[in-house]
């Protein structure tokens, strides 16, 4: 079954290709295409900036960029990004919407959980990561290294993007009535409203030790976005243990991972998205890579109580966390169509089935 609006499936997404609607500067990586995603790569050159900027209605980003440019640095064979710098790099991928698709882009799970902050732009923009219906020309990312500095490259994926048409977010009785027969969280009383369905922190820990998450440290080598497996969780990670209190004071500016007190769970043919932030509440912001494909937490694909791992930051002041403390909403949306293949069904997903979880960078020990 295909619907008239939704969101675009990897199949459909491959024929954007072949149609001359998504253009690259070279071949697609074999796993480049995601069930409702396609990573997006970065260009042969970065460009420090004296600042994050937005185009505006009447500039192109290329404009903007002869004013501000700081500096150019050839990606090719990698480089550094700094933190505390911003950095705008031209994609490989370039797009020629039709009128009736829109897309929207989040950094990719990885790349939040390095605190790596990243917005896709395009010329004309009046708003970051989103790309309006019809849209002509290429992509720039924006980059920002918050906690860690990066090593990147041509061909780095730090984005995903997402195609869709027309209006397919699920209403609070339809996400209601999808939670009775799917189960979206594990919870017995879901509480649903804003049209998103509340996810809360779990504080009590896990393991032995009761380790509840992990702090960002300061002052750290380089992590290498594109090695898995390459650095020792303590060189990069204070890890956070349980002292009976089931709470957690988040500093100001500093970065914690940490992960949801309910599984999740996105059905075959829906995808999902975590508001990152809303005041409501509290002070912090949470999970910078917002998507879900569809098929996370599902039983099927391997993924049965898949929990949400949370990029948490602390806004101004400090905030205390309680357990069970509500920490951000996720929004469904429809497919257009059945994808071909499901995160966590061979297709190399880091994230399936996870609990409390670092990035692919990082091993025990």
């Amino acid at each position: 079954m295909t619907r008239t609006t939704g969101i675009l499936s990897d199949s459909a997404i491959g024929t954007l290709f072949g149609e001359g609607r998504l253009m690259s500067e070279k071949m697609l990586d074999h796993d480049q295409i995601q069930p409702a995603s396609l990573d997006l790569r970065l260009g042969a050159k970065a460009l420090r900036v004296r600042a994050s900027f937005m185009p505006g209605r009447a500039h192109t980003v290329a404009d903007k960029l002869e004013r501000l440019t700081l500096h150019e640095i050839d990606l090719e064979n990698g480089a550094v990004l700094e933190t505390g710098c911003v950095y705008i790099v031209p994609l490989m991928e370039s797009l020629d919407l039709p009128a009736e698709m829109s897309a929207s882009a989040n950094p990719k799970s990885s790349t939040g959980r390095l605190d790596i902050f990243t917005r896709v732009m395009v010329d004309y923009a009046q708003e970051f990561d989103k790309i309006p219906a019809g849209y002509k020309g290429p992509l720039y990312l924006e980059i920002s290294p918050r906690t860690f500095p990066v090593i990147v490259r041509r061909g780095s994926r730090l984005s995903q993007i997402r195609f869709r048409v027309g209006q397919a977010l699920l209403g609070e009785r339809e996400l209601l009535d999808l939670h009775a027969t799917e189960t979206l969280v594990a919870s017995e009383a879901p509480n649903v409203s804003g049209g998103g369905i509340a996810l809360s922190i779990d504080l009590k820990g896990t393991g032995d030790d009761g380790l509840i998450g992990y702090r960002g440290k300061h002052h750290t080598g380089v992590i290498d976005v594109d090695k898995k497996a390459a650095h020792d969780v303590l060189d990069f990670w204070e890890p956070l243990y349980s002292r009976g209190a089931d709470e957690l004071i988040l500093d100001p500016d500093e970065f914690y991972i940490l992960v949801s007190n309910e599984a999740v769970h996105v059905p075959p043919l829906y995808a999902a998205e975590m508001t990152p932030y809303d005041p409501l509440v509290g002070e912090f912001r949470v999970h910078y890579a917002g998507f879900f494909d569809p098929g996370f937490g599902h039983a099927a694909a391997g993924g049965s109580g898949s929990r949400a791992v949370l990029e948490v930051r602390s806004h101004e002041v400090p905030f205390i966390l309680e357990h069970g403390q509500v920490i951000g909403r996720l929004v469904y949306e429809h497919m257009q169509q059945l994808p071909q293949g499901l995160y966590g069904s061979g297709l190399g997903s880091n994230y399936q089935a996870q609990g409390l979880k670092l990035s692919k960078h990082f091993r025990l020990g």
